[in-house]
């Protein structure tokens, strides 16, 4: 019962403030748990005052989907005056950008709600770790705390994690027997499944269009026995050029920019490879390139990011070596 250790800290640390963060360019699963999850706190405590804040801000569509969920974000969050401070989304503390070394300072209490693997680093700053590798998003294990807490969520609470989890899993398609469960269940909130879907199907941009196409115009391609690995590099959109290399034909894509020796690499790969091989993204390739450059990396297992220094080139060379080896032995 997690919710009942998380209650229990809150106890023992008489907390009146909580601030909840979100990793950079929070993505829907972030920000729709943390809202969903401050909403718990309140709900068990209403004294509480909570803040939720996202690291450099939100992505697109997380902006798109304020217009459906109450969120009110916190540009400059209390951290040195909470009382108890969590991590929803946030596998390592290098996402969180300027508030990594304001974190890493105090001696407060740090939850964290997740369900990538965790960064080691990160994890030895915890008190407690929620982690689920297994569940589609941290929404999920959010909804999962609603029911250990024998609370019902609001039409509000059940739209924010059903959107997180729809989002998280491409529209279900990765989603497993406990996602359908939960997503049954929140839509049983008096949710309309339809119409949620399709507020999530937002036109793409003219620039992430481009920054798709330029990723791939950039391809250099590595042959891993059967396997296909393209490596490619853009400006912006990363993540979404390195999903467009899938659909391509890739079976795993490495994305990434470099600005004045700080390098952001986004790594996807197709289901077929990580079932054939083992190989999980996060933790066999984002995790250990990360560090040899300087930075840190994590994430799923077919979904990865890392940040790090260092020359691209260099980066990719290590990243294609890694991969070698998990791959061919």
């Amino acid at each position: 019962m997690f919710f009942e250790k998380i209650i229990n800290i809150l106890a023992e640390t008489r907390a009146k403030l909580l601030v909840l963060l979100c990793h950079h360019n929070a993505d829907l699963d972030a920000l729709c748990s943390a809202y969903a999850f401050s909403k718990l706190l309140k709900r068990s405590n209403s004294k509480l005052s909570v803040e939720i804040s996202a690291a450099q801000g939100i992505s697109k569509l997380s902006k798109h989907a304020l217009d459906r969920i109450p969120l009110r974000l916190v540009a400059t969050p209390r951290i040195e005056e909470a009382d108890v401070i969590f991590l929803l989304d946030t596998n390592t503390v290098q996402q969180l950008g300027e508030w990594k070394t304001r974190l890493e300072a105090l001696r407060k209490p740090l939850v964290i709600i997740d369900h990538h693997t965790l960064h080691p680093k990160t994890e030895s700053l915890a008190s407690l770790c929620v982690i689920d590798e297994v569940a589609s998003s941290t929404c999920e294990i959010v909804h999962r705390m609603f029911k250990e807490a024998w609370m019902k969520p609001s039409e509000d609470e059940a739209r924010a994690m059903f959107l997180g989890i729809a989002c998280d899993t491409k529209h279900f398609s990765l989603a497993n027997s406990e996602t359908f469960k939960a997503a049954s269940e929140l839509v049983d909130s008096g949710l309309d499944a339809k119409e949620e879907l399709d507020f999530l199907s937002m036109p793409m941009s003219r620039s992430e269009r481009v920054a798709r196409l330029k990723a791939a115009s950039r391809i250099k391609i590595l042959k891993l026995g059967e396997w296909i690995a393209a490596f490619s590099n853009v400006a912006s959109y990363q993540a979404s050029a390195a999903r467009a290399l899938l659909i391509l034909g890739a079976d795993v894509a490495v994305v990434g920019v470099e600005r004045n020796g700080n390098l952001k690499i986004s790594l996807r790969s197709s289901y077929d490879l990580n079932k054939k091989t083992g190989v999980h993204l996060g933790r066999d390739i984002a995790q250990p390139l990360g560090e040899s450059l300087h930075g840190m990396g994590g994430g799923h297992l077919a979904s990865a990011g890392v940040n790090c220094e260092g020359k691209l080139e260099e980066a990719f060379k290590a990243c294609a070596e890694l991969l070698r080896k998990r791959i061919l032995g």
